[in-house]
């Protein structure tokens, strides 16, 4: 690696330079916090070795110029005064490690040893959010639709705050992509983004899920687990349809939002927990409210900055950008010459009333890419009840099409026909968890 040492004595900088070289590395050195900037800024460095007394300069006030002009760089801190409070302090203002003298060669390889391995861990994640982009389309909230600009508005103006935002809204409407896009414009952008899917899980599954478990804490939990609360620590929580968090979970997701302390299953002692809570729903609340299904002081809590997303059958305009952007994506994705529609394929999408909304209109263009057999996809590349104009008549009972048809096409007019997930599984005499994992299944 490129290693710069900046310290005033240069008896140090000479057999820390010799033990450095030994090893393998190039080093350059400076005597001030000065010196060290101006190297800095003229060559590349991987780790810079920094003492914490200059002469009359403190090395970290030196720190945070170092960063500012490499950001990437992992500053060592060394010192001959090592305290508890100085080492936290050096951490906090960015520091990758600290060092006490006097040190061993030994003990600076171990440092360095740690560095690489971070360094790997970094390039690692690197290659695969490249992965994850090159399988995943790029979320597109370009749009023409004026309510759905003004949802887009108001997620966006309060994304640089800590305040908790409710994203309402019908199944595949969008929802988790206005989340991710809140977390990537808020403070919060370089800490984790966790994901709980609160239909998913039972009750007791779903807690240790949010929460975490100690070790005998039920039968089965032979060790103790991290919850995501305490993986989203500094990010955000995005709790996806949290319409069917189970009531006797609420009152703990109301501490956590209102206290920031929650406990670990099976754990008497209380934690705290730096989260910003973003939800997302296509429940009607207040009416599960009235019905004593929610509580109401969870929801006036969760409903800070409320945001509902129209669904795709309100926003026309929308349909043919959206359906060409992602077209482009999966062509780049197959390796496929697909540029556009046929004009039919295009009039056949406008008609369509998506009750599957964007993710429907997701599967249908991937659909449609993968069975084109030109530049073109045509209408019958696309999903049959596409082409039919209405889902009432893309399918008959009795005609030559299996029970998972039928059923995946009668669950999806009943969503385009119900305004919530509650009242669809009611009508399909099934419970929302059961409907959740149907709609999944099926891509509705």
């Amino acid at each position: 690696m490129n290693i710069l040492l900046i310290d005033d004595e240069q008896s140090l900088r000479k057999s820390l330079r010799l033990a450095l070289e030994t090893m393998g590395h190039r080093v350059q050195e400076a005597s001030s916090g000065s010196q060290g900037r101006g190297l800095l800024a003229h060559h590349q460095f991987d780790v810079a070795f920094l003492d914490l007394r200059l002469g009359r300069e403190q090395g970290l006030d030196v720190l945070p110029a170092l960063l500012q002009l490499a950001p990437g760089l992992a500053v060592i801190v060394i010192t001959a005064y090592a305290t508890i409070e100085t080492a936290v302090d050096a951490m906090r203002s960015g520091a990758a490690d600290y060092l006490p003298k006097p040190f061993t060669p030994g003990q600076v390889r171990v440092v360095l040893d740690r560095v690489q391995r971070l360094h790997r861990l970094q390039s690692h994640v690197e290659e695969l959010e490249e992965q994850v982009r090159s399988v995943v389309p790029e979320a597109d909230l370009q749009t023409c639709q004026p309510a759905m600009q003004q949802c887009l508005d108001i997620a966006f103006r309060a994304a640089a705050t800590d305040a908790t935002i409710l994203l309402r809204g019908e199944s595949g409407t969008g929802k988790g992509v206005v989340a991710r896009a809140i977390h990537a414009r808020s403070l919060r952008a370089a800490a984790p983004f966790i994901t709980v899917h609160c239909p998913s899980l039972s009750a007791e599954l779903l807690e240790t899920e949010l929460f975490g478990h100690v070790r005998g804490a039920f039968t089965g939990a032979v060790q103790d687990t991290t919850g995501k609360v305490a993986v989203a620590e500094g990010g955000t929580l995005f709790l996806d349809e949290v319409g069917d968090l189970p009531l006797t979970l609420q009152p703990k997701l109301l501490r956590l939002l209102q206290e920031k302390r929650y406990e670990r299953v099976g754990e008497p002692s209380t934690r705290s927990s730096d989260v910003r809570i973003i939800a997302a729903t296509n429940h009607n609340l207040e009416e599960a409210v009235a019905k004593g299904a929610f509580r109401e002081d969870l929801f006036y809590r969760l409903n800070v900055i409320d945001v509902t997303l129209p669904p795709l059958r309100q926003r026309p305009e929308d349909i043919l950008p959206l359906a060409t952007h992602l077209l482009h994506f999966f062509a780049r994705q197959s390796g496929k010459q697909v540029s556009e529609f046929t004009d039919e394929a295009r009039n056949a999408l406008l008609r369509h009333p998506w009750p599957g909304n964007v993710r429907e209109l997701r599967n249908a263009v991937e659909r449609g890419v993968i069975l084109a057999r030109d530049q073109q996809v045509g209408l019958s590349d696309l999903p049959a009840q596409i082409g039919a104009g209405s889902p009432e008549s893309t399918l008959e009972i009795g005609s030559a099409v299996t029970l998972e048809q039928l059923e995946a096409e009668h669950i999806r007019r009943v969503l385009a026909q119900t305004p919530t997930m509650e009242e669809a599984a009611s009508v399909l005499g099934i419970d929302p968890s059961t409907l959740y994992r149907k709609r999944k299944r099926y891509g509705l």
